[in-house]
């Protein structure tokens, strides 16, 4: 099978080309990305060589790119997307551009292509914030806060609506929290086990008892390519991780792990409209493919922590340039970052 997948450079798109083609089953990767800040094709230097894979760099939004590089493939698995809700929060254009527009010109090429499977990547925050104790079912209504979450369900509502009026063969996975290696370390976790390395201060949002859902990227890679296989047409399946905690004591379990002391936490001004809980209900993925996650939290958590203490030089190349600016700005100069955005209170916590 050829596949193009896009953002295949970012973390997760990275991760399972790498894992599909260490299958050896006859899968064939087209690689189409733009590389910006979180692309990065030292993620793929195990496979540059391979003659089963190709890179193209190019935009989604692009529709003569994107048409040259998916022809002659038969599948499409949509990873590209701005998907850091800051970034989104400070400046929502890119957003709403890659992850809206990318999607419509990807689905357009692909139906004209007569692609014969279209997997969209998508996630948990467009179910926005869950009442404690609950995890959402595909079934839940889209309620996303934040710019990004929007333009994710607004791709996820047009991939939806080119299956129903096209009859084109899409599915969607929405996946929760996915850690793993080669994580760009704006994320909480890379961002939290690259600090205490060098012992620097762990920016933490709020009063960090935000809950989330956390998925190994093997097990998410798993997954994707068990929908790609095996899904049905048209339907949505959530991959979710079988621990749902509490940010802070994700923080705390790390620096259990890594020997490294609580003092480094450093509470800071919460994201605007910050969602306090996600959790996915796995149970349609495990019913109808027998997927369910493998890798526990402990053990994902060492694996994770072990494989940045080894890869020093690719946090160094990563945290260069425009992260350091980014880090400099958003996290060092919080306060004064914040200034101007205004966020509705939860009503929950008056």
């Amino acid at each position: 099978m050829r596949i193009l997948v896009t953002g295949g450079a970012g973390f997760i798109g990275s991760n399972f080309i790498r894992f599909i083609l260490s299958l050896r089953q006859g899968y064939h990767v087209v690689n189409y990305d733009k590389l910006t800040y979180a692309g990065n094709l030292t993620n793929l230097d195990s496979v540059a060589n391979d003659p089963a894979y190709k890179f193209v760099k190019g935009d989604v939004c692009d529709p003569s790119g994107v048409t040259e590089a998916m022809q002659g493939c038969e599948a499409v698995v949509h990873f590209a997307a701005e998907t850091h809700v800051d970034r989104s929060i400070y400046e929502p254009s890119s957003a709403i551009e890659t992850n809206i527009t990318g999607t419509f010109v990807l689905l357009q090429v692909a139906r004209k292509l007569k692609i014969q499977r279209f997997l969209h990547i998508s996630t948990d925050e467009v179910y926005g914030d869950l009442l404690s104790g609950t995890r959402a079912e595909e079934s839940f209504i889209l309620n996303p806060s934040s710019p990004y979450s929007a333009s994710k369900a607004s791709a996820d509502l047009l991939v939806r609506a080119y299956v129903r009026t096209y009859g084109f063969p899409a599915m969607i996975i929405r996946a929760s929290n996915n850690y793993g290696p080669y994580q760009f370390p704006e994320k909480l976790l890379p961002l939290v086990i690259t600090n205490a390395l060098e012992n620097k201060p762990l920016p933490i949002y709020g009063d960090g008892r935000q809950e989330r859902n956390w998925l190994h990227v093997e097990d998410c890679c798993r997954a994707i390519l068990a929908v790609l296989e095996r899904g049905r047409t048209g339907e949505v399946y959530n991959i979710g991780g079988a621990d749902v905690l509490k940010n802070i004591d994700l923080v705390q379990q790390t620096l259990r792990v890594m020997d490294k002391p609580e003092s480094l936490i450093q509470y800071v001004a919460d994201r605007p409209g910050h969602d306090r809980r996600y959790a996915l209900d796995s149970r349609k993925i495990t019913a109808e493919l027998g997927w369910r996650p493998l890798i526990s939290l402990d053990e994902g958590l060492a694996r994770t922590i072990a494989w940045y203490r080894c890869n020093a030089d690719w946090i160094a190349r990563v945290r260069d340039g425009a992260y350091r600016t980014y880090y400099e700005k958003y996290y060092e100069n919080r306060d004064s970052s914040l200034q101007g955005i205004t966020s509705v209170p939860d009503p929950r916590s008056t």
